[in-house]
Order: C-alpha cells, then structure tokens, then sequence
C-alpha cells in the first residue's frame, strides 16, 4: 500500500518493517474521531480561505459519508494501510479525487493522532461515569435495603465493632464517587485542542485554532506546539485513574470471595455469576470476583508500561508513543467490563443478615460498648478496658457471647454491672448509638443515605 510519506524514498520498506510500523489493527478504533476531526479541520481551511470552497464542501461531503457509512456497518476496512488517518485521507482520495489531497493541508499525523486521542478518551470518560454512575446507584439501592442488617466491622481482619451492611457498603460508595471526581479532573485538563501545533513547529498557514477547539468542544487550543504533539500526560492520569477504579473494585471482590466462604457465609452468589468445579460438585466459587481481583494487575501493568515508554523520551515526538495506544485501550476496556459484571453481581446477591448479625455477636464487637458502658457509670477508661477483657476472656473459656454472661457472673467480675448492661451491648444498640455523621447509626446513615441521593440526581 503506497505510504502518505513516500516522496523521498527509493527503496520500499521490508514487509516486516511495515507490519512493524503499523498500527492500524488497533488505532482502528479512532476512525469516529478521526474523520470528525477532519470535518472540523476542513471546516476551517475553508472559513480561512486556505482552500476553496468547493473543495472544502467536496471534503465535507465525502467524510460525512464515510461516518454514516461506519455508523450503519457499511465501511470496509482495508487493514494494509499503515493506520488509521492514512486509511481515511485514501479513502476520501479515492472517492472525491484531487479535492481530498488538500485535506492534510496546515495539519501533521502528529497533531491528528494527538486530536483523535484526545477526542477519544473524553469520550470514554463519559462511558465510564456512566457505569461508575450506575455501580453507585445499585449501591445506594442496597444502602437503603440494609440500613438495619448488622454485621460485624474489620481491622486486620479481625472482627472489631458492629456495624450496618449499609454503612459498609458506604464506603464503597464513597470510593467510586472519588473516581468520578478524579475522571472529571482528566478530563478538564485533557481538555486543550492540539490540532494546528503540526510535527512540532506549528504552521505558516494561517490556521484559526480558535474556531476547530470551538467547533470540537474544547475550552481552547493548546499553547506549545511541541508539548501538543508529545504530552501522553493525561493518558498517564488516565491509567492511574483507571488503576483507582480496580484497586477498589480489587478490595471489594476480595470481599465477595470471603463473605462468599463457607467459614462467613455472609453472601450467596447468583448462580449467572458463579461457576462450578469439573470435579467437584458442591463448589460453587466466585469466578467474577476472582477474574476482577486479577485483571486489576492487567491495568496497574498497562499505568507502568506507559510510565516506563516515557521516561527518557526527548522533545518532541517519537514513535514509541504509538505505544500508547494499545495500552490505553486495553485498560479502558478491561475497567469497563469489570465495572458491568461486578455490577450486576452485586446487585443479585443475597445477604444472609442472619449469619452477619450471629458473626458480630459471637466477635464481642459490642466489647467496645461494654467498656463505655462502664465508664458512663464513672470508671475509669483504663480500668474499663481491662474489665471488659477480663469478661472476654470469661466468654471464650464458657462460649458464650458478651450479652450471654448471667448478671451474677458479670458482677464478679464487676459490680458495676446492671441489669440494663443487656439493652446497652445489643447490636442494634451499639450500631444506633454511633450517630455522628458518618458513623453507622441509623440517623446518621438516613442523612448520609439523602446525601448520596442528592449526589445522583444531580
């Protein structure tokens, strides 16, 4: 296939240097980009009188064509071209004659590439809010369903103090709210329209950068011609975004595969996203759960492959930044699926609420109210605390759980226990006590829980 930089070559390339060089089999994907982009530069070209306007209208004409025509399945690919921008500038070529070799007139592979990525990735963006938006509403949904389903709290794994299924989930939420913010931030500085900066010097023409960063729905055009072609930074808080996004979505399956073990029994999967064992017939293992915690790796791979490309790289473009690409579109697809399944899984799940309440009680999560019990009737925290694991210790030597112990017991190991000790170590107790805002109480998470709504509906 003759190349767009064919003039000062006597020689063709090696066929292997030219499946090398190419990137057509994945930069394919910008061809939407692409070809609105050439629609806006040819736009100007005309407004500019760089070209006339007949050959701007024929060039208009012909691209618009050829988006319809990929909109409705109906473009064919010829996959020997070298990538995308040369596939699209012969295709017009080919349809409209001489008029779509001026196309390319006042622009480089460089600044386009730079444009179609830009365009690209502040599309994707909108994509991935749209199923962060729905991962946070299936949340708010369980929120609102499991306000008063107790469970116990963690850390180190161990179980600590009692809290509700909501407010767990809560902090899920708050994740994935964070991750639209830091999107939001890529995007706004991603925002710059690079077209017009050329190779690296800009160009004689007498370009209206102004009118394509408008006409392309960008805040304005790029300031240094040589930073346009050669910044991959927003790729690069793109990935580490995308990173965020699976790490959380990496400690909540990590989660699901606990709950999901038959030592917690918390959770019963959906059998549509659950698999079976070829050998062993009672399994049913959390195979998306799984497959989420491993593709993190994937993305956190594709941050330092981007990372590593960049570090000794000179001003200003260099071919290794075609590596970009399919990096970039392997991480933003492989974060939207997850972000879809574990969705969905989430949202078919069934707690078991009886099984998590049992699991805080016999945890002595109330252990903490006990002592504050104590020290609401005038003793001392320190000594509350060594009282409270005096009755632990009687609890695990008897099996029994806090609110178990007879009164008569309780009171030899402190006589300021009463009778009203029962009501203040319940688990709904402990929970709604804890009223603060943020904390798990059911005023606090009712607040919290109208908050988000407002968040959602905004």
């Amino acid at each position: 296939m003759p190349q767009l930089w064919g003039g000062r070559f006597v020689k063709g390339t090696d066929a292997l240097v030219e499946e090398f060089n190419a990137s057509i089999l994945f930069d394919q994907r910008l061809i939407e980009q692409d070809i609105k982009g050439s629609i806006a530069h040819a736009k100007m070209l005309k407004k500019q009188g760089i070209i006339s306007e007949e050959d701007a209208d024929k060039i208009i004409t012909g691209l618009e064509a050829m988006a319809r025509e990929y909109e409705y399945g109906l473009l064919e690919l010829d996959l020997s071209y070298e990538d995308i921008h040369s596939f699209v500038e012969a295709t017009l070529i080919a349809r409209i004659g001489d008029a779509g070799k001026k196309l390319h007139t006042g622009r480089s592979r460089n600044d386009q590439v730079a444009l179609d990525m830009k365009m690209y990735v502040r599309d994707e963006i909108e994509h991935m809010n749209v199923l962060l938006h729905e991962m946070l509403d299936t949340l708010l949904s369980l929120m609102k369903e499991h306000i008063d389903t107790y469970m116990p709290g963690f850390t180190h794994l161990q179980k600590a103090q009692p809290v509700s299924l909501a407010h767990h989930l809560g902090a899920y939420f708050e994740m994935f709210q964070r991750d639209q913010g830091r999107l939001e931030d890529v995007r706004y500085r991603l925002n710059m329209c690079p077209l017009g900066s050329g190779a690296l010097a800009g160009t004689t023409y007498p370009l209206d950068r102004d009118y394509v960063a408008e006409e392309l729905g960008f805040d304005g055009p790029t300031l240094n011609s040589m930073d346009s072609v050669s910044d991959r930074d927003y790729l690069i808080e793109l990935l580490s975004a995308l990173s965020t996004i699976m790490m959380h979505l990496s400690r909540f399956s990590e989660e699901i595969i606990i709950w999901n073990s038959n030592e917690y029994g918390f959770i019963e999967l959906d059998d549509a996203y659950s698999t079976g064992s070829s050998i062993m017939p009672q399994k049913k293992n959390p195979d998306i759960a799984e497959l989420v915690r491993g593709k993190t790796g994937r993305v956190y791979g594709a941050l330092m492959s981007l990372l590593t490309v960049m570090k000794g790289l000179p001003l200003a473009y260099n071919k290794d930044m075609q590596e970009d690409k399919e990096l970039v579109f392997d991480a933003i697809d492989t974060t939207k699926k997850c972000l879809l399944l574990f969705r969905k899984m989430l949202g078919s799940t069934t707690f078991v609420k009886e099984r998590m309440y049992n699991s805080a009680s016999l945890g002595f999560t109330n252990a903490t109210d006990a002592a504050d019990y104590l020290v609401n009737r005038g003793v001392a925290f320190r000594d509350a605390h060594k009282i409270i694991g005096d009755l632990v210790l009687y609890c695990i030597e008897n099996e029994l759980a806090i609110d178990e112990v007879p009164l008569e017991e309780m009171q030899k190991i402190s006589p300021v226990f009463q009778e009203d000790i029962y009501d203040f170590v319940k688990m709904q107790t402990c929970v709604d006590h804890r009223n603060t805002l943020g904390g798990p109480g059911r005023e606090a998470m009712e607040l919290v829980i109208e908050r988000y709504g407002d968040y959602l509906s905004d």
